[in-house]
Formats: C-alpha cells, sequence, structure tokens
C-alpha cells in the first residue's frame, strides 16, 4: 500500500458505513420540511449576502441609519456603486429607506436581519478564532 493510501484509509469516513434509513426521524422532519419556493428565496437570500461590500454595508446599517454618501465615505466608494448594492438589498427586504427632505436615510428593514446578521457574524468570528489558534 502507497504511503497515500495509507493515509487516506486511516481517517474517519464521514459518511455512512451501512444504509438504515431512520423512517421516525425521517418523518418528523418531513412534516416540517419547508416547500421549495420557500427555500429559493432563502437561498436567495443567503446569495445576495455572498458580497463582502454587500455584508459591510449591512454591517454599517446594523449600527446606525445612514445615507447613500455616508456609507460611500465609510466603505471608500462611489455613490452609484453604493446605491447598487443597497437596490440589491432593498429587493430582497433587508434595507429600506425613508426620506427626509432631499435625504434618503437606510436602515436594516427589521429585526430578523439584525439577528440573522448578528449570529452570522458570531459565527464567523467564533470559527476564526479558533482556525487561527490553531495555526
Amino acid at each position: 500500500m502507497t504511503r497515500m493510501a495509507t493515509t487516506l484509509s486511516k481517517k474517519k469516513s464521514d459518511v455512512c458505513e451501512v444504509k438504515f434509513v431512520n423512517e421516525t426521524q425521517v418523518k418528523l422532519v418531513q412534516k416540517q420540511m419547508i416547500d421549495e419556493e420557500i427555500a429559493f428565496h432563502l437561498a436567495e437570500t443567503f446569495k445576495i449576502l455572498s458580497d463582502p461590500t454587500r455584508v459591510r454595508v449591512l454591517f454599517a446599517l446594523s449600527k446606525a441609519e445612514l445615507c447613500v454618501c455616508d456609507l460611500s465615505q465609510l466603505l471608500k466608494m462611489q455613490d452609484p456603486a453604493i446605491s447598487h448594492h443597497l437596490r440589491l438589498l432593498r429587493a430582497l427586504n433587508l434595507v429600506k429607506y425613508r426620506k427626509e427632505g432631499r435625504m434618503a436615510y437606510y436602515s436594516l428593514d427589521d429585526d430578523h436581519i439584525e439577528t440573522l446578521f448578528g449570529q452570522g457574524l458570531e459565527h464567523v468570528k467564533e470559527n476564526w478564532v479558533a482556525e487561527k489558534e490553531d495555526r
């Protein structure tokens, strides 16, 4: 056996070694399973969050209500680029805006967005710190 084959055979398998379906668990989850349309919309939400700039915009808006000019200066980007990201975030109801005179102020759409973002950030920080310590 080669050295590579030996190494691979010693690793734990991350799949079942036998076929056994726990019907009780499957039925329990099946009753609660989300439908395809909901799954699609949730995937779209996560997809829109896959852009680091949009993540930074959401982070900023989790701290304060800001206008496009504020976000542009904060993120060192042009107004049209910030507007583009905000338009995408608005399309999925992740952010909202309110007009005050000629100014448009953006904020997170609701508490769900803040919770989703906060938990995601906490998860990443915990794992990133753990990975950093393992190095």
